[in-house]
């Protein structure tokens, strides 16, 4: 039988106290931060819906020159834009509780729609981007980091430097040229084949995500297509954010290899690879666990030029052709969602980075 010294006890107590004042500070923290969220969410709101309404009202810009004058006073009335700035604000407001975005102004289109038809598109093409910038830019920022001031060490970090510059339409432009012209190995632009696109449309229940339908549907030619055009695009957009994964992993495992509990684990007389991969590469991915929120919002702002080089038809896509018709009603619908999904992203960035990272304190 083992007994426990008053000492021992003591410790104990006060162990248990420390992380119950942790796990009281982590909730009161979440829960503050996710309160946080709407007014966020609502200062970028009010400004996208101001910086709209300072171009004019958004019937006459899209309309203008293409109706008789009679017929735009007529819609701006319809459309409740005739009346005082303050009052569109409110039902603008309103609209949005209720998941109302508007319709867009050249085809009477709801923009809730448009975003659950082009969202899923566009949330498809960022996740296979992250892909690629994880695939790409963690494992060669960990090479990096293990051959510091190496010949390949200063080709990967000038290739970082490259692949965060470079514009993603120009980058997209090349691929197309390489593999899909000269190569022929690729498609050249869309989600996937016509045919497959018109039989995928049948599909019950439908996820508007090529991958999950083309799996719906039960034919492994199709995924093999809606696959080999994902592609393209993806390294497109993903290789943007892998140059800076490379650098943030590089940076902070040199960082992390001079730590002390590193130190120690050499003098235990383990291999220098061992200790990068075991001991310190871990706590060297937090830091991208923090960015990772801002990169999904650099995501989303190249995706525009991604889905218009590549002709894949998501928000970006539909964002660029409403820019084109001066459709105003559409492009803030658009940019009011997107601008919520990055306040929801970032406080999901946030939260996660307080779970996993024992040196945050709130």
């Amino acid at each position: 039988m083992t007994t426990t010294t008053p000492d021992e006890a003591s410790v104990g107590k006060q162990s248990r106290a420390s992380a119950s004042s942790r796990y009281g500070a982590l909730a009161r923290y979440l829960v503050i931060r996710f309160l946080l969220i709407v007014p966020t969410a609502w200062i970028l709101v009010t400004v996208v819906f101001f910086l709209m309404r300072v171009l004019g009202d958004p019937i006459s810009a899209a309309l203008g020159g293409r109706l008789p004058a009679d017929q735009i006073a007529e819609r701006r009335a319809a459309a409740g834009y005739d009346r005082p700035i303050l009052v569109q604000y409110w039902e603008y407001l309103s609209g949005l509780v209720r998941g109302d975005f508007g319709r867009a102004a050249t085809n009477n289109q709801e923009i809730s729609s448009v975003l659950i038809t082009n969202g899923a598109a566009t949330l498809e093409l960022a996740f296979w981007a992250l892909l690629v910038a994880f695939a790409v830019g963690i494992p060669l920022g960990f090479y990096a980091a293990t051959r510091r001031d190496s010949f390949s060490d200063g080709t990967l970090r000038i290739l970082a430097i490259l692949f965060y510059a470079a514009p993603v339409f120009f980058v997209g432009m090349l691929l197309k040229l390489v593999f899909a012209v000269k190569l022929g190995w690729l498609p050249v632009a869309g989600r996937a084949s016509t045919d497959v696109e018109l039989a995928l449309r049948n599909v019950s229940p439908k996820t508007n995500i090529l991958l999950i339908d083309s799996i719906l549907y039960g034919e492994p030619a199709y995924t093999v297509d809606v696959l080999k055009h994902a592609v393209l695009p993806a390294i497109a957009l993903g290789l943007l954010t892998a140059g800076v994964f490379l650098r943030l992993v590089r940076v902070n495992l040199l960082q992390t290899l001079q730590a002390g509990y590193v130190d120690a684990a050499r003098a235990r007389g383990l291999s220098a690879r061992t200790v990068a991969r075991r001991h310190a590469f871990r706590n060297a991915l937090i830091p991208v666990v923090t960015v990772m929120g801002l990169q999904i919002a650099m995501l989303l702002g190249g995706a525009v030029l991604t889905e218009t080089t590549f002709e894949w038809q998501g928000l970006g896509y539909q964002l660029a052709r409403y820019l084109q018709a001066r459709d105003f009603v559409a492009v803030q619908g658009i940019v009011t969602f997107l601008a919520i999904v990055v306040a929801v992203i970032s406080f999901l960035t946030d939260a996660i980075v307080a779970l996993v990272d024992p040196r945050v304190r709130f």
